[in-house]
């Protein structure tokens, strides 16, 4: 099997693409219903510059159109099991049709896409907060539990970090539901080494109960837990958060460390099974996987995400591995991209620009998530010379106006480039009007291999055949930057 990273909403993939009893292992680190939107960080060449932020994902929910159509189908569909119909319905009693009742429908409709795509022997890890773990319980125990599988751990994540001034307690852990789909599923030991106490008493030999101890005391039964490698791994797992100046850390607002990842993968699942993460963010999952010999499915609806992703393969494993995975869901011809544009759930306003900026600047460019009114701004990349590049992304109609539009942005911000983006191709005024600008000058102490226009019109057509950013850019390094307040650059917000 060939791994997969598919671009797109994770009930769509799963529906169209995925079998039954196909998969080994899902894990998914899904959205908490925080009504936070959350921002993925980049920063500048030099650690004095700027740091910029775009929009990684959505964690707001409204009770709308679709909301009801899931409820709907969750009513009459035979693939939903009366206990989860009837947990669903109660939940509506309770809460009523609101963003809460919204986001349990859409959790509980891909939670039973994911139980019909596991394979009898997989296991179901879903990663929570205390926010919402008590209801998501509920309905994991209607889809598996009644269905012949088990609930098989909650698992607590263990993390210090530092104490904010607040009225509680500090929130020091998140919590993972393992279930199975029987009672047949993959489970590898593991260990966690013995106290230091146990190691001077006992030694490295293996203790066997009813051995008398060093005092001449018999060893009490409950040390059959400890064997010749270690203590049998408990449900509390102590694992460190990503530290902020770890090179681990990729800037992802809801980034998990490699090592708990591993630990998951390394428990129930084997090499050259098939694991899944359905909801794949900037990758942790896949990373662990592909490092530790496992095929893997990732699933994301954000451009942003599937960057990363990709990014953060080819920083690890080297170029090739993009032809090692097949990936879907990116537009291939002019009509897809259309539809990408076109969408119309609010939720995926911003896919086409980040797709068309993120694919044209090989994912060194920021998207402009600023709400209201963008200036005219849809994204900007940073060049040497410390200079900005600005994006402009248009889905219908353009004509001239719309680059002298752009050119008066490029003066006002102070900008050495610009690229204006086109569905549409562009008319003969717009290219002449274009070329007024002339070409990009040197750097200091930089020169330009080649004459490069200061505003360059690019179709979404040419971006299909492989046209790519060719401006002079710093490496770009995407890192952590929390806490750090946001600042305004030229009149833009970042």
């Amino acid at each position: 099997m060939q791994n997969q990273l598919f671009y797109g909403d994770n009930l769509e993939v799963l529906q169209r693409y995925i079998e039954d009893d196909t998969v080994d292992l899902c894990y998914v680190d899904p959205p908490f219903n925080s009504n936070r939107n959350y921002n993925q960080i980049y920063n500048r060449i030099n650690e004095e510059d700027d740091f910029a932020q775009s929009q990684a994902f959505v964690d707001t929910w409204n009770w709308g159109i679709q909301a009801e159509e899931y409820l709907q189908l969750l009513k009459i569909e035979a693939r939903y099991s009366r206990r989860v119909v009837d947990t669903i319905l109660g939940f509506e009693k309770i809460l009523g049709k609101g963003a809460l009742l919204s986001y349990l429908v859409n959790m509980t409709i891909r939670f039973v896409e994911i139980h019909r795509v596991l394979k009898p022997t997989g296991c179901f890890y879903v990663h929570c907060d205390s926010t919402l773990s008590h209801y998501l319980r509920i309905i994991l125990d209607g889809i598996f539990v009644d269905t012949g599988g088990r609930f098989c751990n909650e698992i607590i994540w263990f993390y210090k970090k530092w104490a904010s001034a607040q009225k509680v307690f500090v929130r020091n852990h998140d919590t993972i539901f393992r279930f199975s789909k029987s009672g047949q599923f993959t489970h590898n030991l593991l260990y966690s080494e013995r106290a230091e106490s146990t190691k001077r008493r006992f030694g490295s030999k293996k203790i066997q109960s009813g051995e008398l101890d060093k005092s001449g005391k018999r060893i009490p039964s409950v040390t059959l837990e400890e064997d010749s490698v270690g203590v049998k791994m408990g449900d509390v797992w102590e694992i460190p958060i990503i530290a902020p100046s770890a090179k681990e850390r990729l800037g992802y607002p809801t980034q998990k460390p490699l090592a708990l990842l591993e630990r998951i993968i390394k428990a129930s699942s084997n090499e050259g099974d098939i694991v899944l993460d359905a909801f794949c963010g900037c990758g942790t999952a896949i990373d662990a996987a592909h490092s530790l010999g496992r095929n893997w499915i990732g699933i994301d609806i954000t451009y942003n995400s599937i960057s990363l992703v990709l990014k953060r393969l080819k920083v690890r494993y080297g170029e090739d591995i993009e032809k090692e995975l097949t990936l879907s869901g990116i537009p291939q011809d002019i009509e897809s991209a259309a539809a990408l544009a076109h969408k119309k759930d609010d939720r995926l306003r911003k896919e086409f620009e980040k797709w068309t900026i993120l694919t044209y600047s090989n994912n060194y460019a920021k998207i402009n998530d600023k709400k209201g009114s963008d200036k005219g701004i849809d994204g900007v990349a940073y060049i040497v010379g410390n200079q900005t590049a600005l994006f402009s992304v248009k889905s219908g109609s353009v004509s001239v106006k719309d680059i002298r539009d752009f050119k008066s942005v490029l003066e006002r911000e102070k900008a050495a480039a610009g690229i204006f983006i086109t569905l549409e191709e562009p008319t003969k005024p717009m290219l002449k009007e274009a070329a007024l600008l002339g070409n990009l000058l040197d750097p200091p102490g930089l020169k330009l291999p080649t004459a490069i226009p200061k505003l360059q019109i690019v179709t979404v057509q040419e971006l299909m055949n492989g046209a790519r950013m060719t401006l002079p850019l710093p490496d770009a390094v995407v890192k952590s930057a929390s806490g750090i307040k946001k600042k305004k650059h030229n009149n833009l917000e970042i």
